[in-house]
């Protein structure tokens, strides 16, 4: 058997180890007669996504009747406030923002 400073890495790259001085193989591909193409696929569920958003952005976040008959139920004196409901509502809020910060 021949005894050589040559040594194969966990890559497969080879080491020439001669005289103190180190050639290593490079590890970039020899260049190509014709460029890796790159592809990109788009879902059905991605098409699907995008029609949901266009149709979402066509929806009003506020309902306008319903905040139109509230004003008109104000203004005509119409409109009562339950102040229990708005304590138990507010009490709750405050319970969420407690047990929900973070420290």
């Amino acid at each position: 058997m021949k005894i050589d400073h040559t040594v194969t890495t966990a890559s497969g790259l080879k080491i020439n180890e001669s005289k103190g001085q180190q050639n290593r193989v490079s590890s970039t591909p020899a260049p190509s007669s014709k460029p890796a193409a790159d592809s990109v696929s788009i879902t059905s569920l991605s098409s699907q996504l995008q029609a949901l958003e266009s149709s979402l952005s066509a929806v009003s976040v506020v309902d306008t009747a319903r905040v139109n008959a509230i004003k008109q139920a104000i203004t005509e004196g119409r409109f009562k406030i339950n102040p229990e409901v708005v304590a138990d509502k507010l009490l709750n809020s405050v319970k969420d923002l407690v047990f929900n910060q973070k420290v």
